[in-house]
Parts: C-alpha cells; structure tokens; sequence
C-alpha cells in the first residue's frame, strides 16, 4: 500500500539546508496499524506529510496503492488524497461555525455528491462512531473525544484506503485516548491501513508495528505483541 525507498527531503534555511529525512526506506502493506515514534525533529511529521502528499520529497521514491508519486500538481495530489487518504489531526480542525454533521459531510461535497445524499451518508458515519444524536452540534459543544471521533468519521466518510493520524489522541485524556485507539482498531480490523504519528508510547504499544525514526533515518522496526499476520 505504501512502498518508500531511499526517500530523502531537505528544507532551505538561509543559505544552509536542513536535511530532515536522509534515505529512509519504509514498506507498509495493505491491513497494517503502524505507529511512527521519534522526538521533535526526528522527521516524523515531515514522513507524514509526504506519505499525505502534502509535501513533495526530493530524492527516492514513494509509490503509494502502486502508483508512482511524482512531481503532482496540487490538483492531482487533491484527487489522490480523496481517493485514497483519510486524516485525523490532533486539533480535530473542524470547521466551527458547521455542525458535526456537515463536518463529517463535507470530503463527499468535494467528491461531487448531492446533499441529501452526503448528509445521509455522514449521518451513517456518525452513527458509526456513537456521535448521531450530536450531529447538529456544533464543534463548541462537543468534548474533545467527541470532535477526535468527529474527525474520524469525516476521515472514513470517503472510504479511503489509509488513514493516515497525526498524534490523535495527544490533546486527549488517556481515558477518552483509549476510546479513540478502539475506533482506530476497529477500523483496521475491518482492513483499513492505519497510520498514526505518536510520542506516547502506550498509544504504539496498541499499534501492530512501531517504526522509530530519530535525526531522519529508521533506527528500528519491530512488530509488537499485538501484530497480526498480513
């Protein structure tokens, strides 16, 4: 699903380059629950915004669902996110003056889908992750595990292939960052690639394979106790 080889990105700081990822080589099939772990500065921010397409890596190559990503515009990279990607941040980014359901709506809008047919469709989601008598609230009036569950839903709205979670649970309590790791679990087990981006190391204890990254390179890539067979 994801295949990244010798994959290198730099970025400009003056007259000096910083080099944020040097050569890092990274398979994830297809049903994987994968967490990347490493310190700031590490990379692993910047890992997910290539593996995201938004962000273009220099050197390497990263092909994702078999395809080669290669100098895209941002039209075609829009296309491809939509097809294929799903993502849930650590400030939910909820638009705040649309309801939690027009939130979890809104990818099918720019999929092309009528409203009533979107609404339905969210309304479904929502109900998937225990949110559908809370679809007409508004994101002030949600708590934070409620808006994390939100943006998961608005992350499976469109189907995607992999869900790619950048610190999901790091503004959560560890009581409401349990509930939110069940869903990620549920999701994979129903055979969706998830990726989470974590610090915590309880959260990728939960994962099937924990990759480290530490001054952009791999320093260790283990299965956990939880793995499954692929």
């Amino acid at each position: 699903m994801i295949k990244i080889e010798k994959l290198h990105k730099s970025y400009p700081i003056g007259k000096e380059a910083l080099h944020v990822l040097k050569g890092i080589d990274l398979h994830i099939k297809e049903g994987e629950f994968v967490s990347i772990m490493g310190s700031s500065g590490s990379g692993k921010s910047t890992l997910l915004n290539i593996v995201g397409l938004l962000d273009e890596h220099d050197k390497g190559d990263y092909f994702l669902n078999g395809q080669l990503i290669k100098n895209l515009n941002e039209k075609k990279a829009a296309i491809l996110r939509n097809k294929f990607l799903g993502f849930v941040f650590q400030s939910f980014n909820l638009i705040s003056y649309k309801t939690a359901l027009e939130n979890v709506a809104l990818p099918l809008y720019y999929k092309g889908m009528k409203r009533k047919e979107r609404l339905i469709v969210a309304m479904d989601y929502l109900d998937k992750v225990g949110l559908k008598d809370w679809a007409n609230h508004l994101p002030n009036e949600l708590s934070g595990g409620q808006k994390q569950r939100v943006a998961i839903a608005r992350a499976l709205v469109t189907k995607p292939k992999v869900v790619l979670a950048d610190e999901p649970t790091g503004a959560l309590d560890s009581t409401t960052s349990d509930a939110v790791m069940d869903l990620l679990k549920d999701i994979n087990n129903e055979g969706m690639t998830v990726f989470v981006i974590t610090h915590e190391e309880e959260i990728a204890a939960q994962t099937s394979r924990i990759v480290r990254l530490k001054d952009g390179v791999i320093i260790s890539d283990e299965l956990t106790k939880v793995a499954k067979v692929i």
